[in-house]
């Protein structure tokens, strides 16, 4: 296999050099657009690093769940998961993070790089509260810069494309996995069946 070991070679495969429109797009605070765009995202992927390695966790919730706290500051909330916490192991040991929005039906994503940290400041996290339930944690979000990317990956994924939707029953379930991993020991069809009920129950 031959390697790309230097910036000049990897430079050099990639021209010509990007446009204007690829680094004037850059921001280091929230403009009116761009707050436009993460009010509407109802998704984001968070990506943290620590001393294992890296994360990219998926976030989700009601459109503008990434709430705007001034024009350079971000906050999401951690709500109900499976306790694993690594993403917010890494942001307590490295403060670098990054957000990347999706919004439905749009070709435009968001990345939000910066520092973090975790807040459990009282109020904001009783202002996140859904059905009287308040996160434990909230990820705040100090910009390092805000741009948009190119609709050129939704395109060619045909990510809302919903004739390109696939059928779950063609892939493993979660409880078939995990029986797959443990020889049957954890998951299974038990697993899988109390699943809707189970999340419906411990969704915030």
């Amino acid at each position: 296999m031959t390697r790309i070991v230097s910036l000049e070679a990897l430079e050099a495969l990639y021209q010509p050099a990007p446009a204007p429109a690829s680094m004037v797009k850059v921001a280091h605070r929230v403009t009116p657009d761009y707050r436009r765009l993460i009010e509407a995202s109802p998704f984001a992927a968070l990506a943290t690093i620590g001393p294992e390695g890296i994360d990219c966790s998926p976030r989700g919730d009601k459109p503008g769940f990434v709430r705007i706290l001034d024009d350079q500051t971000l906050a999401m909330p951690d709500r109900r998961g499976n306790n694993r916490i690594d993403s917010l192991r890494n942001i307590v040991r490295d403060p670098r993070c990054a957000f990347l929005f999706l919004i439905p039906g749009s070709g435009t994503t968001m990345r939000a790089n910066g520092r973090a940290h975790l807040s459990v400041d009282p109020e904001l996290l009783e202002s996140f509260a859904v059905e009287e339930k308040a996160p434990r944690t909230v990820v705040v979000l100090e910009l390092d810069e805000l741009y948009f990317q190119c609709a050129r990956a939704i395109i060619r994924s045909e990510l809302w494309n919903p004739e390109r939707h696939v059928d779950p029953a063609t892939l493993p379930t979660p409880g078939q996995i995990l029986a797959g991993m443990t020889e049957n020991a954890v998951g299974g069809d038990p697993y899988d069946k109390a699943w809707p009920e189970r999340a419906k129950a411990t969704m915030w």
